[in-house]
């Protein structure tokens, strides 16, 4: 596998923005997915399609589809770009000219690279002709990509395409941090209207009328209701000056009086505006008339929105709109539309279960999961040779300070809404100061110091008279003894240690009241400490020991973690055979704590026993967690017992997180560059290389998805899937800053300029 010197190029032919229409979008935002993912080593390029000369291109390639010369023209021109290595074609009848727009056939004739389709659309029923016609398109290319499992299920029933040419694909979704609607409805001034909408370039196929003709019977149930027809009318409707379809639909609203509860908003929408629009409504009315329509995308926008939905009967909504999250209605019947809208404005728990079942269902469906689902394909088409490379996320704390009140981080959320009624916890706390502390190391920027006050203020008040520490209390700051009894307990103090640490092995940069306190908690605990038991406790305490030890040299401290170690010695030296390199007859969570407290405790007593026992089960626990460019974590699902096979599935981000810690510090000791490619590997289990191909963070907030399942994403971003997610981040940016030897590096806020 070769690296790249430069960017590969895929180009893209198709409509693109500023032209308005659906095509046009759904390619930018395609694009956008793509880049997001893979911007480090991959550049997209458009050919746009115009159908008259175009005065001043504005994009690599442009095609006059009525000009058949063209066609020919630009095949030429993309095959003498070698960076070149696939093109995609947006495929829509009438995009292109001639019969059925045969006139591609030109270029296809002309190209040399790999080609594949997007089709838009998929008829059934084909007559001889146009089934001969699509068949000979992909004979072209041997690839397809289709939006629905019934234009697959046509595509092989109605025109003899082989499956395996065939990937199918939901219509793409913006990521949106999930909320209700009454909070969306504050920033539009809408609080006290009950909104439904729609939106879309309007024509007579969206059949607005059908809505307007159901609010006239809603606003007798709901006379607050107010209907939100959003986007300008298709510019191809608009002739010399005149809009007849919305001249008509003006027209219904003043037959059926509804003017105080009809807004046309006749803009095209900025991408932010439009889903703050759809995440203030209530009800989503998609009343399309077209019985063959393969797929919408604004009906796929409005479920991404958590939109409960009253649908008409297209393939695509009776493909997609389960009961659990909306309404189906035949087509064009007004009594049904208003009926299920009213039973659902009737009903507000309906409406929010059903919001939030839409967005479930669309979170696989974003457009960086469309993204790697392009891209796993295109590599199947595309010169083996050349490696595709992910490309990192912005460094995002926002869910991390929404989780955060000032007694302390709160324990879980309710898919990205905190879930107060948690409470707090030793774990999460110490968890969030090693990642905000983290953060400040990297960037000095002064609005982090308020939280790492918050949660080493947090520690220090679940520490006991003995020096250990409380893990559980509740929303209203009080103890519970039950809670805290049941829990390990163990593992919570180690890890208050690990964060106490943390801390004051960062006394240079920070103030010294806050690494004073710390200080005065960790040397508090030490004679609790001395008796930890748990293997993974002694893991977390040896790295916050270590690293005060580091900091503060003291011969007590030492001495802690070397009787600790000893004892993580002893477990190894009876668990571990020829080929069980372990501590424990099972691996379970946080395994990379072990070999690393290994590391540390060779690291202060120089011992070659710690050395050789933490490379000998880093080595066995990489070998049971990746295979080739793939990284594994042990499932939760029954854990992996010693002498039988592994569990599926069950995958937590903590594990990642962890993993991609310990061979940090393993890095950091021993400058192996197979630790370092073994840390990205780990870190791509984050951003989509995993066995469901889906990101497990949220993009726009930092958020930490809760887990990985067989078939599904668990969307709750609870504190300890954000923390572990941003902590994992905040290493690899640094991985990345010291490979590109940025030595002005990062400038804070502030100004100063700081040495990784």
């Amino acid at each position: 596998m070769k690296a790249l010197s430069s960017k590969l190029k895929i180009v893209f032919l198709s409509t693109f923005p500023p032209t308005q229409c659906g095509i046009a979008t759904y390619t930018q935002d395609t694009i956008k997915g793509i880049t997001d993912v893979y911007g480090k080593s991959v550049t997209c390029e458009i050919c746009e399609l115009v159908d008259k000369p175009k005065a001043k291109p504005t994009q690599a390639f442009t095609l006059n589809t009525k000009n058949r010369e063209d066609y020919t023209r630009v095949a030429e021109e993309m095959n003498a770009d070698e960076s070149i290595k696939l093109v995609h074609i947006q495929h829509e009848f009438g995009l292109f000219s001639g019969n059925y727009g045969d006139y591609l056939l030109d270029f296809l004739n002309v190209i040399k690279k790999p080609v594949t389709f997007t089709f838009h659309t998929v008829l059934p029923g084909p007559n001889n002709e146009l089934r001969t016609f699509v068949k000979l398109l992909l004979n072209y290319s041997n690839s397809v990509f289709v939006m629905t499992n019934r234009s697959e299920e046509i595509l092989i029933n109605d025109y003899d395409i082989p499956k395996e040419f065939i990937t199918t694909i939901s219509h793409g979704t913006h990521v949106v941090v999930y909320e209700a609607p009454e909070t969306a409805k504050a920033k539009l001034g809408f609080e006290d209207r009950t909104v439904l909408s729609t939106f879309g370039l309007l024509g007579e196929g969206k059949n607005i009328e059908t809505g307007l003709r159901a609010l006239g019977k809603i606003v007798e149930n709901t006379p607050n209701a107010l209907y939100l027809i959003i986007g300008r009318t298709h510019p191809n409707l608009i002739i010399d000056g005149v809009d007849t379809y919305r001249e008509k639909l003006e027209g219904i609203v003043n037959e059926l009086d509804l003017h105080d509860n009809v807004r046309f908003i006749n803009q095209y929408l900025e991408t932010d505006q439009l889903l703050e629009y759809l995440q203030a409504t209530d009800i989503y009315m998609f009343t399309s008339k077209d019985p063959n329509q393969a797929v919408s995308g604004t009906f796929s926008y409005a479920m991404s929105c958590a939109c409960p939905i009253v649908a008409s009967k297209i393939p695509h909504t009776k493909e997609v709109l389960t009961e659990d999250s909306g309404i189906l209605v035949d087509i064009g019947d007004e009594n049904q539309f208003a009926e299920a809208a009213i039973k659902l404005l009737n009903d507000e728990n309906l409406r929010e279960e059903m919001g939030k079942n839409a967005f479930r269902k669309t979170r696989a469906s974003s457009w960086e999961n469309v993204g790697i689902t392009h891209m796993n394909t295109y590599k199947k088409l595309m010169d083996k040779t050349y490696e595709i490379k992910y490309s990192y996320p912005s460094i995002q704390l926002a869910h991390v300070k929404k989780m955060t009140t000032e007694l302390g981080i709160i324990q879980f959320s309710k898919i990205s809404i905190p879930d107060i009624s948690s409470g707090y916890t030793l774990d999460d706390n110490a968890r969030a100061l090693v990642a905000i502390c983290m953060h400040y190391k990297l960037t000095q920027d002064k609005d982090d110091l308020p939280y790492i006050l918050i949660y080493l203020d947090f520690i220090e008040r679940c520490q006991k008279p003995k020096g250990n520490f409380m893990n559980y209390v509740d929303q209203h700051n009080r103890e519970h003894i039950e809670q805290n009894e049941e829990v390990n307990l163990e593992d919570s103090n180690a890890r208050g240690i690990w964060a106490l640490g943390t801390v004051v092995s960062l006394g240079s940069l920070l103030p010294e009241s806050i690494t004073k306190k710390a200080a005065k908690c960790l040397l508090n605990s030490l004679k609790w400490a001395e008796s930890i038991q748990s293997p993974r406790s002694i893991g977390f305490a040896t790295k916050g020991l270590y690293l005060y030890h580091n900091t503060v040299p003291n011969l007590y401290v030492a001495a802690i973690i070397n009787k600790l170690n000893a004892k993580l010695l002893s477990n190894y030296e009876i668990s571990s055979t020829k080929d069980w390199k372990w501590f424990e007859n099972y691996m379970t969570y946080g395994n990379g704590i072990l070999p690393e407290s290994m590391l540390y405790a060779y690291l202060v007593t120089n011992k070659p026993i710690y050395k050789k026992v933490a490379l000998e089960s880093l080595d066995f626990l990489i070998s049971k967690t990746y295979k080739g460019d793939n990284f594994k974590v042990i499932s939760n699902n029954g854990w992996y017992h010693k002498d039988s096979e592994p569990q599926e599935y069950g995958e937590q981000p903590i594990d990642v997180s962890y993993m991609i810690q310990t061979l940090n510090s393993f890095y950091s000791a021993f400058k192996n560059p197979e630790y370092k490619q073994k840390m990205k590997i780990a870190f791509n289990w984050f951003l989509g290389k995993n066995h469901l191909n889906q990101i497990m963070y949220n993009p726009i907030s930092g958020g930490g998805y809760d887990g990985l399942e067989k078939e599904n994403v668990n969307l709750n971003q609870g504190s300890e899937s954000t923390v572990c997610y941003l902590t994992a981040r905040l290493i690899m940016e640094n991985l990345k800053l010291s490979e590109s030897k940025v030595i002005p590096l990062m400038k804070a806020k502030t100004g100063v300029a700081i040495n990784q």
